[in-house]
């Protein structure tokens, strides 16, 4: 199963893409409807509101009174904590049995207008944002659903910025101009990375990194990286003690790999069992071969560079993750080369052309494990430097 969260601004056309989606095969949970039926008239969740808000939010015909409540709630976070507390519980359960009775084979599409304001997209393996002009999104509301133009323009004001949507966006859909072109969009969305990716989930089937093949820094590798970030310590959980993005795309300005990894920190290499299935919804697979990090020559006990590592299921972007003892020389060190990376100018040349060397050498190497180790022995050798810029910093992990 893969679960995805689907977003975007007023007007933007949200409703459009996840016609299509569903018009596709994809299983459609509406949080705007679940927030309606769980305190529909009747409903367990209604009598908890009238308990709590008193007669007056009820209408003589039994359905909750959404301006009363509002009124209630709108300058008073104390009263909107409270109902918060009885919906959002109705609704977490609501849409677990929705998901449960998807399917194992199901591409679930939550839809959800305020995922954003609400902080949840973490929640998901992935995230798709309607992007449109917010000029076009006036005329829309004006042309479209008959506001007035100081109407539409609050309405957006109170949503979340586009800068903040992209961000959590892993997949823009720009909707600037006609449906057919939209939903063209959606079609290849669907083809090309949903169902593919749903089928590496289910089958267990990690993408990756494949040949060394560096490319040009890519200003937005930081921001996927955040949500790689969030993405992991959300399915970790207690079980996390720390996630980091690291490795060459977490160093501003240095050509790299087109690949994200991220590093979870854990109390014992043995507490990731716990988070496997988590990880593995969140898009990414444990692959068991691969248990430890090539050890320093001068390290009496090897042993402590074990670690465990995942590969994400997603066609669309391909994400490392090592997982790592929390104090461990292996989680220390991954965060000291990162960090003197980003301080050091020349030490970043150096190690660019120590990369450029071993991307050329393995070029055909399909799965850049001679690549990786080609570079070690200037890892071996800058070692010393970087702990000297460590203790002249007062560089710590933490």
């Amino acid at each position: 199963m893969l679960q995805i969260g689907l977003t975007g601004g007023i007007g933007a056309g949200k409703s459009t893409v996840s016609r299509r989606l569903v018009e596709s095969g994809a299983v459609l949970i509406d949080a705007d409807e679940l927030g309606r039926e769980v305190v529909a008239a009747g409903s367990p969740g209604l009598a908890q509101i009238a308990e709590a808000f008193g007669p007056r939010v009820i209408r003589p015909d039994g359905a909750m009174d959404r301006a009363a409540v509002a009124s209630i709630v709108f300058s008073d976070d104390a009263q909107l904590a409270v109902l918060n507390g009885i919906t959002h519980p109705l609704i977490a359960r609501r849409t677990a049995e929705l998901v449960a009775a998807a399917g194992p084979e199901a591409v679930v599409v939550y839809d959800a207008a305020l995922m954003v304001e609400q902080g949840t997209q973490s929640r998901f393996a992935l995230v798709v944002v309607v992007d449109t002009d917010e000029e076009i999104r006036v005329r829309r509301l004006v042309e479209s659903r008959g506001l007035d133009e100081a109407d539409a323009r609050a309405r957006i004001g109170k949503q979340a910025t586009d800068a903040q949507r992209r961000a959590a966006a892993d997949v823009l859909l720009p909707n600037d101009g006609g449906t057919e072109e939209l939903l063209e969009r959606v079609d290849r969305l669907w083809a090309e990375r949903l169902v593919p990716f749903e089928e590496n989930i289910r089958l267990r089937c990690p993408v990756r990194g494949g040949a060394p093949t560096l490319v040009d820094p890519d200003p937005g590798w930081a921001a996927r990286g955040e949500r790689i970030v969030a993405r992991v310590a959300w399915a970790a959980g207690a079980v996390g003690r720390g996630v980091a993005h690291i490795g060459s795309t977490a160093v501003p300005g240095l050509p790299a790999k087109d690949i994200t990894d991220v590093q979870l920190a854990v109390r014992s290499l043995a507490d990731l069992d716990e988070v496997v299935e988590p990880l593995a919804a969140a898009g990414l697979i444990l692959v068991p071969d691969i248990t430890r990090d090539s050890p320093k020559p001068t390290d009496p006990d090897p042993e402590r560079w074990r670690k465990r590592y995942l590969a994400g299921a997603d066609p669309g972007q391909r994400v490392h993750l090592h997982v790592r003892e929390h104090g461990s020389p292996a989680w220390r060190f991954a965060l000291l080369f990162r960090d003197w990376l980003r301080a050091d100018a020349p030490a970043r040349a150096e190690y660019l052309q120590v990369k450029k060397a071993a991307a050329a050498e393995f070029a055909g190497d399909p799965d850049a494990a001679r690549y990786v180790a080609r570079k070690e022995p200037w890892f071996d050798a800058a070692l010393p430097r970087a702990e000297a810029w460590a203790e002249s910093t007062g560089w710590s992990p933490q």
